[in-house]
């Protein structure tokens, strides 16, 4: 059975912890470029993997966040897509899933 309190802290604390990543990320963004042309094609490019990584760190963020509201409204752990539970082993492996497996698999198959 699945510790709804633990969950939420484990929720909690890698919310916390992408917000700082996040936080890193922009103060990074803020810093001038060098003045040397060679250096700023490098600090270009540094920008574009932390703009990914910026980007996959709001998305988490936002997939924390709806786990946080479902666990507040009392349907964590209902699949968002057909309304069946998800596995417990796949909260405790992706405490924010809004999808079992199979409807997971099914939308990633779907995407392809």
């Amino acid at each position: 059975m699945l510790d709804k309190t633990e969950t939420r802290t484990r929720l909690t604390e890698r919310l916390a912890a992408l917000m700082a990543q996040v936080g890193r990320i922009e103060s990074e963004f803020g810093q001038p470029l060098d003045d040397d042309f060679a250096e700023q094609v490098v600090d270009r490019e540094d920008d574009q993997a932390l703009d990914a990584l910026e980007d996959s760190a709001l998305a988490e963020i936002e997939q924390i966040k709806a786990a946080i509201a479902r666990l507040d409204t009392g349907s964590y752990g209902i699949c968002t897509s057909c309304g069946n539970a998800i596995a417990a082993e796949r909260l405790k492996a992706l405490p924010a899933a809004a999808e079992c497996i199979g409807c997971a698999t099914a939308g990633n198959i779907a995407k392809r």
